[in-house]
């Protein structure tokens, strides 16, 4: 039986209610897969946010996306994404070029080096994957993902 979030986070009294008890084990979940992914991720070079970027803008291929586009596509917040795809561009991750009809507009795309490191990672992270969720079976998982929707739903 797996540890409860209360003896995992050593917490003595009892939650406030079982609303907040959710909120914080989705919290320390998604904290815990974050370092998994970012321990995963350090032998290839990348961190799991340039990852996500790599493989936004591999599905944006041929075209590329603007600044705007990657940052609405992210799975986390990122505040400053000029700066991280200045980072990227210095790695060789990607390549950046100005529209010829509006020199304001930048658009990223993918580059080689990128696209080798997505080739490198794709089976290693189904295999984590898999391993990490292994636990779980089929309809378990998809009945996580419909709550987790749920849970992110606004109503609208």
């Amino acid at each position: 039986m797996p540890k409860t979030l209360q003896e995992e986070i050593k917490q003595t009294r009892p939650f406030a209610s079982r609303e907040h008890e959710a909120h914080l084990s989705v919290i320390r979940t998604a904290a815990v897969l974050t370092d998994e992914d970012e321990q995963f991720l350090r032998p290839y070079g990348v961190t799991a946010t340039q990852y996500n970027v790599l493989r936004i803008l591999r599905g944006a291929e041929p075209n590329g996306l603007c600044r705007n586009e990657v940052r609405d596509r992210m799975l986390t917040r990122m505040p400053d994404m000029t700066r991280l795809l200045d980072r990227m561009e210095e790695a060789g991750l990607v390549v950046r070029s100005r529209e010829s009809d509006d020199r304001r507009m930048v658009r990223t795309k993918i580059a080689t080096s990128g696209l080798n490191i997505l080739a490198e990672l794709d089976g290693a992270i189904e295999r984590e994957h898999k391993s990490r969720f292994a636990r779980l079976s089929d309809d378990e998982l998809r009945s996580l993902i419909q709550m987790l929707a749920k849970v992110r739903d606004d109503g609208g």
